[in-house]
């Protein structure tokens, strides 16, 4: 499920989006996902091509490192004030690599990929450079690792029940209770966590 390395050369913005591109919505795992990694997860698509999709899991965090200790090890000091989200895991590709969702009142060209009117992404160190100077954005969600799916892989994952998508909302991605993520993201799409079972899933 969703652990497969796109190619090399992939980009988020040179690939045609397929007629039903699911960027700027949410995936919702279905009991009896099949994958322990991926349970009960909420991942915000960020980028949904002919090639491929990626997005971050926006509900499970580590205790390994806090924000502050992060920019820390980049020789960066955190000001007082300045947003410190959580670091979550984005999922299981390339665990090294940093991610920031966030509000659209920073951007960068070349550097940041703006999603919907909401919600854009950087992948640059630039991003971190911005919040540790007090410039960077109002809103931010920072993970390291992606989700990433091969061509035609996460709508065969979606015919088989693996996942439900809803359109983002923004409160839920940059709030702060992980436990409760994957149950309000239920409700937004209208099911009732309750009465669903492992059976419902196929995936």
């Amino acid at each position: 499920m969703a652990t497969h390395r796109l190619p090399p050369d992939h980009s988020v913005t040179a690939d045609a989006a397929p007629e039903s591109s699911l960027a700027g919505q949410m995936l919702v795992a279905m009991p009896g996902i099949g994958d322990p990694r991926f349970e009960r997860s909420v991942i915000y698509i960020f980028a949904h091509q002919d090639s491929g999709a990626m997005g971050l899991v926006v509900n499970h965090s580590t205790r390994d490192i806090d924000f502050a200790e992060l920019l820390s090890q980049l020789e960066l000091e955190l000001p007082e004030g300045a947003p410190t989200p959580p670091v979550r895991i984005g999922g299981p590709v390339e665990t090294e690599r940093g991610f920031v969702l966030h509000s659209p009142d920073y951007h960068r060209d070349e550097a940041t990929l703006k999603v919907d009117d909401e919600i854009s992404m950087t992948a640059t160190v630039d991003v971190l450079h911005a919040i540790a100077a007090g410039e960077g954005p109002t809103e931010a969600f920072f993970a390291l690792g992606y989700a990433g799916w091969g061509p035609g892989q996460l709508e065969s994952e979606i015919l088989s029940n693996g996942w439900l998508h809803c359109q983002a909302d923004k409160d839920l991605v940059f709030g702060d209770d992980d436990d409760d993520k994957w149950g309000l993201a239920l409700e937004k799409i209208g099911v009732d966590p309750s009465k669903l079972s492992a059976a419902s899933g196929s995936a």
